[in-house]
């Protein structure tokens, strides 16, 4: 079986993610929920440059997004193609109560639940109303039980699901994990296994 996985390209809540980090503000600008966050024009560009490596490539047997309209434009863009199935099990990570906050946002408005965090560690700490990267692994292993045997299935997903790939495909521990995620998945980044081996991760050469 062979997994390429791609994270979508820039979207405008990414942008505004960053513009609220270097003013330092408390709250991330973003009107749409989260579903419905689209690609920032330099997302599309990225998900143009995708595209014209992914041609070169064999071409997949399935393409599956999540239904999240930033991961379903850039595999569009990418592909051309109207055959993509969705399935909110590679939906991003719910993070609840601390939707569209900066982490300065978190310590202040929830202290407690910061401290709580530092205590459990990343993997499974869930913010109130929210999921875990554990929770995450739960769906993504029936995702990956559903999937055609002997099958080359592209993917468009987000960074914390690609993360947590690895971890399953790879049988990593937790702190391997961590390690692993002190690097950012990037926009419109390529990652691929096969049988559960890593061929490449968070490939970004042909974004120029």
């Amino acid at each position: 079986m062979e997994l390429i996985l791609i994270r979508h390209g820039e979207s405008t809540g990414n942008a505004a993610r960053q513009a609220a980090l270097r003013a330092g503000a408390e709250v991330i600008n973003v009107p749409e929920r989260d579903p419905d966050v689209p690609l920032s024009p330099r997302g599309r560009e990225q998900a143009l440059s995708l595209g014209r490596f992914l041609a070169e490539q064999e071409p997949p047997d399935l393409i599956v997004s999540s239904p999240y309209l930033r991961s379903l434009e850039t595999v569009r863009l990418a592909t051309g193609r109207d055959d993509i199935r969705l399935d909110e099990r590679l939906r991003d990570r719910d993070l609840g109560a601390f939707d569209r906050l900066t982490p300065h946002g978190i310590r202040a408005r929830f202290p407690q639940e910061w401290r709580r965090k530092q205590e459990l560690g990343k993997f499974y700490f869930r913010p109130p109303g929210g999921e875990s990267w554990a929770d995450i692994a739960l769906r993504l292993r029936s995702f990956l039980r559903d999937l055609p045997p002997e099958s080359r299935t592209l993917v468009s997903t987000h960074d914390a699901v690609i993360f947590v790939f690895a971890y399953l495909l790879e049988g990593l521990a937790e702190d391997e994990l961590m390690e692993l995620e002190r690097t950012p998945v990037a926009n419109c980044s390529v990652s691929h296994w096969r049988d559960g081996e890593r061929l490449v991760f968070n490939q970004v050469s042909h974004l120029g």
